[in-house]
């Protein structure tokens, strides 16, 4: 048996730090002195973001990318484009950031929950079409921790039933799904760079789209709704100022230098940690084969089955698995429903939902894999760890199992 916990006083399995993020050097720091000494500093003035916007975009596989301030805003101004009113209904997952419900709201229209499927805590497809009503105009499915959601099932229902698709794609820089870029499948999709994310310049969104037209409303919705044939002040729609900064467009560009290799790092070994962990009682590693054909692992992710751990609590493991030195996090404590801005409906002076659905109360919402996950199921680990050797996930593994060998001091 091994050793000691060492929540008990026994030796950490690991003393060592896991690899830091973000990862940069000499070309993160020239490209931003470049920018600096240009004096060129805004998207409007500089070269930067637009080289950036097609890189980006044909590293995924789309034809267009528009630079923006954030993934949030990047979901909106997707919405936007789409043509959202006040009143429509968008499918959304429950169990993901705040912004994939949020931006639903912030375009005056009304988030309807779906559950997630158990095998990948993405958008279940079956529960989809029971959802729809005369009033859904859109699907926003989540790629959550960079797996891949079943796009083939989900762009048959928006198909059938004329729904618009918004990939939430926040998670999955690199990651692609049957050897298509994940953010480049649906109609349009939004990516995150903020600080944790695969791909990071701090702050920063972007939105893919393979539309003419989709690409036209997008770059006039994020620059003040001016289009290219106008006056520069004219406006034609609804727009504000969510462009990029150079600052942000170069440091991207030196940082996607980096992004294939980390992903396919991470991407093997998350397929090693599958394999390892899948031989200890009690963890339960997603599944890959579901149309995923790279993984860019986000997060790290395993249910945890507290019965095989002798009915420890998901929150002594994890207190446990930190001490032998594994960082770790239950994620998400409550599904969005869950959340008191949706129990509450403190939506400010978003109420497009009255126009149709005067009695909205999302209490009554039960997406029973989500509230699992959040309550006794979900283990995450972050995206840097995987950044490490097979020594460093040899480390994760050992300690799963050394708590798992003392499972019964726990209780």
């Amino acid at each position: 048996m091994a050793g000691e916990l060492a929540l008990h006083g026994g030796s950490r399995v690991r003393n060592t730090p896991f690899p830091s993020w973000p990862v940069y050097g000499e070309a993160e720091e020239k490209a931003l002195l470049d920018v600096l000494h240009s004096g060129k500093w805004g998207r409007l003035d500089g070269s930067q973001v637009a080289a950036f916007e097609q890189e980006f975009a044909t590293y995924q596989g789309a034809q267009y990318g528009i630079a923006v301030v954030n993934g949030s805003v990047a979901l909106w101004v997707a919405l936007m484009a789409a043509g959202i009113q006040a009143g429509d209904e968008v499918i959304v997952p429950p169990y993901t950031f705040q912004a994939t419900a949020v931006s639903v709201i912030e375009a005056n229209a009304v988030p309807v929950f779906v559950d997630v499927h158990p095998d990948s805590y993405c958008l279940d497809p079956d529960l989809i079409e029971d959802a729809i009503t005369e009033r859904t105009r859109a699907i926003i499915p989540v790629h959550f921790a960079g797996q891949a959601a079943d796009m083939d099932a989900i762009l048959a229902i928006a198909r059938k039933y004329e729904l618009v698709v918004i990939e939430d794609a926040a998670h999955a820089h690199g990651a692609r799904y049957k050897d298509q870029g994940l953010g480049a499948i649906g109609d349009m999709g939004a990516f995150s760079f903020q600080s944790s994310k695969n791909l990071t310049s701090g702050e920063g969104g972007i939105v893919l789209t393979n539309s003419d037209l989709y690409e036209r409303l997008v770059r006039s919705v994020h620059n003040c709704g001016r289009l290219p044939e106008g006056e520069w002040y004219s406006h034609y729609i609804m727009g504000s100022n969510f462009r990029m900064t150079e600052f942000q467009g170069a440091l991207l560009r030196a940082q996607m230098t980096r992004l294939e290799e980390q992903t396919r790092i991470r991407d093997a070994n998350g397929l090693y940690l599958n394999a390892k962990l899948a031989e200890i009682p009690g963890i339960l590693p997603f599944p890959r084969g579901q149309g995923e054909t790279r993984h860019s692992y986000h997060l790290y992710m395993f249910r945890y089955n507290a019965a095989e751990f002798d009915g420890v609590p998901r929150e002594r493991f994890l207190e446990a698995l930190r001490a032998e030195g594994v960082p770790c996090s239950p994620g998400y404590g409550l599904p969005l429903y869950r959340q008191p801005l949706f129990e509450q409906l403190a939506f400010g002076p978003f109420t497009g939902y009255r126009q149709t659905v005067p009695n909205l109360d999302y209490s009554k919402v039960s997406c029973p894999v989500t509230e699992r996950a959040c309550r006794e199921e979900a283990v995450w680990l972050t995206q840097p760890m995987l950044l490490g050797t097979q020594a460093d996930m040899d480390d994760i593994v050992e300690a799963v199992a050394k708590v798992y060998a003392h499972r019964q001091e726990l209780m």
